[in-house]
């Protein structure tokens, strides 16, 4: 749920469900199959449906000595975003390699290579001392890819867009639904008159970032010492990395195993001078911005728990300010 928030699994953190989710827009198993021999030439063993998808449906399988991963969905920007990724791999970012993309099921299909792990927030609180210096060196990784050249909005302007409402998205309508809502509005327009109030001290910069970091879409091994993948790139962007951080730091509220970690604490000491400037206001920003743009997703998904949840969230870091 790129433009924030295109995330696979955006609607996981609760028990709230719906039918919505174009994820759940899925063909027969006996229908995968037969497309499956008929792409590969032969017979697709051990599909296993695998779980999140909140725009596409995936299924592992085998083919020969292979282990692949078959997505469906209604839109190919995801799988080109992911292919795209590739080039941003290395030893410390294990992205998997997109095979092929096309039409099929009357949508859109793409095949990668698969990846094991576990996913990255079921990380307990007791593998802290594991889990961080891992995902300390996976933000610094994302932090040094090369700048690509890719033409991406200015930064503020990405991050005002995530908490706009715009004509013919997914959320579109949010702003009204939000009213409906015991003192959303307030909360709202606090962190909206927060973020414009401090958005001169967020830089155009043009370091990557992935801002959809948890929410399935990062694996690590079974002892939390190594990254063995990172996917769904479809709301990647080139700005501020620390983005990413406040990523992690924001939702580490609701997985204990990330707020353990102290993120924030452990980072900073690690950012080159000219990325330690105004950082606490930054990073400030940038929670707020992450927060308030997923109001737009639960009021939109009838999510009321999440929504609540956030807006508490919210009201709290308004309140505390940026970290020092």
């Amino acid at each position: 749920m790129a433009h924030h928030s295109e995330s696979d699994s955006r609607a996981d953190f609760g028990a709230d469900t719906t039918p919505d989710r174009p994820g759940d827009n899925r063909p027969s198993d006996a229908a995968v199959l037969e497309f499956l021999r008929e792409h590969h030439g032969e017979d697709a063993r051990d599909l296993e449906l695998l779980p999140g998808g909140f725009w596409s449906a995936a299924y592992a399988y085998r083919v020969g000595d292979d282990e692949l991963v078959l997505r469906i969905s209604d839109t190919p920007h995801g799988f080109r975003a992911d292919r795209l990724a590739t080039g941003y791999k290395s030893t410390g970012l294990p992205v998997p390699e997109v095979l092929t993309i096309g039409e099929g099921f009357g949508r859109w299909f793409a095949i990668s290579r698969r990846h094991h792990g576990r996913f990255l927030e079921d990380a307990g609180v007791e593998e802290a001392d594991a889990l961080r210096p891992t995902l300390v060196a996976l933000l610094s990784e994302l932090r040094t890819v090369p700048d690509t050249g890719a033409p991406t909005p200015p930064w503020r302007n990405w991050l005002l867009n995530g908490i706009g409402d715009r004509p013919g998205n997914f959320t579109s309508g949010w702003r009204q639904r939000l009213t409906a809502h015991s003192d959303a509005e307030r909360i709202f327009r606090g962190v909206d008159n927060r973020i414009r109030a401090l958005l001169d001290a967020c830089p155009d910069r043009r370091e990557l970032v992935h801002s959809d970091l948890l929410h399935q879409n990062v694996l690590i091994t079974p002892s939390a010492d190594a990254v063995t993948a990172v996917f769904s790139w479809k709301c990647s962007t080139w700005g501020d990395a620390l983005y990413d951080l406040a990523w992690c730091t924001f939702w580490g509220r609701w997985h204990e195993g990330i707020g353990a970690l102290n993120l924030w604490d452990h980072i900073l000491p690690t950012l080159p001078p000219s990325a330690s400037v105004d950082a606490g206001t930054r990073h400030h920003v940038y929670e707020l911005q992450i927060g308030a743009n997923h109001l737009a997703w639960y009021v939109t998904l009838g999510e009321d728990g999440n929504l609540r949840w956030t807006l508490d969230q919210l009201d709290e870091i308004l309140e505390r300010g940026p970290l020092r």
